[in-house]
């Protein structure tokens, strides 16, 4: 596996590249580990394909890779969760193999696992079986040989960050420990999930802003703590969605594509202390605010050489398969103007 190999020039730094199995470098044109980032989208908006025909729909719109969704089979309690692209419950080394197989049959990569969940919520039951699940896809991703997970730290929207942060440390510091031991990196997207009447007011994810980031990275100083960062959710929070990918180089493990756009007469109307979704909405790539040159440059520039994933969450596109499939094709269009194809980089070099 190319997984746990270090990035040409940049020592310090593992595991960017993408974990592709050895079967499918040679078949794709143009590959070279670390030379430049890699597209692809989150996999929670198919839920009614199958794992394989994830992989193929990535393929033949042209993605290189897909963050595929783990959560425990079940019905949905809230839009995009409740997917299950791969089942970690029991996941063996043949499942492993089999997965992987799959994956290089279609010339597709797995940026990372998925699985979204409130660990820190203030329902015991709740908070208990998020904390043992996120505990199996992290094992997973070892067997699986895929170094990186994607979740939420959770919250108690009730409480103050404040008052979140013992329960925080107790809840994550084992889960780091299991990281560490597996070497698998942990990206906590940042995500407020502060959107609808029972997440109000503190959402259900305190990982939100580059000020507790820093208090999560010094508490919890693990070098497999880190982010997947979705600029999205710092402009509807009337932030720099750029400044913070400089300090945070070394954090960012995974980044997700979305756009939002604020509605400024809304906004002056009901104000930032309103619902969040009363004055903005994700939009795909390129049809809101954030400023993607600028955002492509910098991750450049600080070195990111690892997926961008698109997470469609546009109710424009979300009426049918056929929607979301143009949704993706659609993102997938536009980010191609700053993530050119492997090929394309291999042919110009």
């Amino acid at each position: 596996m190319v997984a746990g190999s270090l990035l040409p020039g940049n020592p310090a730094r593992r595991y960017n590249a993408l974990s592709w199995p050895e079967s499918v470098l040679p078949a794709i044109s143009g590959y070279s580990e670390g030379v430049i980032m890699q597209l692809g989208f989150v996999s929670a908006i198919l839920p009614e394909q199958s794992l394989e025909e994830v992989f193929r729909t990535a393929a033949e719109i042209g993605y290189e890779c897909v963050e595929l969704m783990c959560w425990p089979p079940s019905a949905a309690e809230r839009r995009y969760a409740g997917v299950t692209h791969l089942n970690v419950d029991g996941l063996t080394a043949a499942d492993a193999r089999r997965v992987r197989t799959l994956a290089a049959d279609c010339g597709v990569a797995i940026s990372g696992l998925g699985y979204y969940p409130n660990p820190l919520s203030p329902h015991p039951a709740e908070a208990a079986a998020a904390v043992e699940h996120i505990a199996k896809v992290i094992r997973a991703a070892a067997v699986l040989g895929i170094p990186r997970v994607n979740t939420f730290v959770g919250r108690d929207w009730l409480r103050s960050v404040d008052d979140n942060w013992p329960r925080f440390l107790e809840t994550w510091r084992p889960l780091m420990q299991l990281a560490d031991e597996l070497e698998v990196r942990i990206g906590i997207e940042n995500c407020p999930m502060s959107f609808t009447a029972d997440e109000w007011p503190g959402g259900k994810n305190l990982a939100t802003t580059p000020a507790i980031w820093r208090r999560m990275f010094r508490d919890i100083p693990s070098p497999n703590f880190g982010l997947n960062f979705d600029p999205s959710h710092l402009v509807w929070q009337q932030m720099d969605p750029v400044r913070p990918l400089v300090e945070f180089a070394d954090r960012l493990f995974h980044v997700h594509a979305k756009d939002a756009r604020v509605n400024r007469q809304r906004l002056d109307d009901v104000g930032i202390l309103a619902p969040p979704l009363s004055y903005h909405v994700p939009k795909l790539p390129g049809l809101g605010d954030v400023p993607w040159g600028l955002f492509f440059a910098t991750l450049g520039e600080i070195g990111y050489r690892g997926p961008v994933c698109v997470e469609v969450e546009d109710r424009s596109y979300e009426d049918s398969l056929a929607g979301r499939r143009a949704a993706l094709v659609q993102s997938h269009t536009f980010l191609r103007n700053y993530l050119p194809r492997r090929g394309v980089v291999a042919e110009g070099a």
